[in-house]
């Protein structure tokens, strides 16, 4: 990390942390370390965050929750940018929610109860932030963000900040425009409608229940590994393929959810992506089905 770039940082008192373990920063707790870590608090500090990676030729990546990142061994190069301050801000107008790319899911659907306000109950428990569900269009119990999501705010490589709505969001099974375009997540807005807070706490705990009951919360993980294919569900086919258990060092995949892969302790990136191979290749093998890694490997 160059000096000229630390002393940008430095003078517009932007904090941030050299060699950061990335283990830290992922639900997997796994990955080496970041060469910088820094945590941007307003549009315009991001803005000149992203503007000096590109003049000193740093590479840069956008961290949210980290709930479906695997991160590898080596760590990464380059900056690792955390959205904070008035990105985890949250504001309801009437039936619409306003909110920055650094809320938890969780947060985001607590206040829309709050608010007595319903369209978001399936996203109840999704253990990651609003920016990264956006862009993945993440999805649970039947909805998906895009059932919700009105409108979205970004900031482009000039720097210049813009938004999207409708079918401008090119949403799709575990999609959004912004896989094709790189550009930043600021902020989203929800269009939701009134209903009984009783019904919609129902609705939120019946979600939250059926996570617990069929998935291994207990154990550090990126959630579902592999996207559904085509006229079939991943998880039924790895446990078809009798790969229940099945361990690569400190990785295994879950005997409570064929379709996670849980770190049972010292799992390293690549025990995680060996045992990848090892259940595409046996299901490719058994079952004739090409099972695509919904989950995004990172770094070095």
């Amino acid at each position: 990390m160059t000096e000229a770039f630390l002393k940008i940082l430095d003078d517009n008192r932007i904090e941030y942390r050299l060699n950061e373990p990335m283990k830290n920063h992922t639900t997997f707790k796994i990955g080496g370390d970041a060469d910088i870590l820094i945590s941007v608090t307003t549009e315009e500090k991001l803005r000149r965050v992203t503007a000096s990676c590109r003049e000193h030729q740093i590479p840069y990546m956008i961290l949210g929750k980290g709930s479906n990142l695997l991160v590898s061994d080596e760590g990464i190069e380059g900056a690792v940018i955390a959205l904070d301050g008035v990105f985890k801000e949250i504001c309801v107008e009437e039936n619409t929610i306003t909110c920055g790319a650094g809320v938890t899911l969780s947060k985001l659907c607590t206040v829309a109860l709050e608010n007595s306000l319903s369209g978001l109950e399936f996203a109840y428990g999704i253990p990651g932030s609003v920016g990264g569900a956006v862009y993945m269009n993440a999805g649970a119990y039947g909805g998906e963000m895009k059932d919700a999501v009105d409108e979205v705010v970004y900031l482009t490589d000039s720097g210049r900040i813009a938004s999207y709505q409708g079918d401008a969001l090119h949403f799709s099974y575990r999609h959004s425009v912004f896989c094709e375009t790189g550009e930043i997540i600021l902020f989203s807005k929800y269009k939701l409608h009134k209903d009984d807070p009783v019904l919609i706490k129902e609705r939120m705990d019946d979600v939250m229940d059926r996570r617990r009951s069929k998935q291994p919360l207990e154990y550090p993980s990126a959630g579902s590994v592999f996207k559904r294919p085509k006229g079939a569900f991943a998880g039924t086919l790895i446990e078809q393929c009798g790969l229940k258990g099945k361990t690569v060092g400190g990785a295994q995949v879950s005997e409570k959810h064929a379709g996670f892969i849980i770190n049972i302790g010292g799992a390293s990136c690549g025990d995680v992506m060996e045992l990848c191979r090892v259940i595409q290749d046996t299901v490719r093998e058994k079952t004739g089905f090409e099972l695509e890694r919904e989950l995004i490997r990172t770094g070095r």
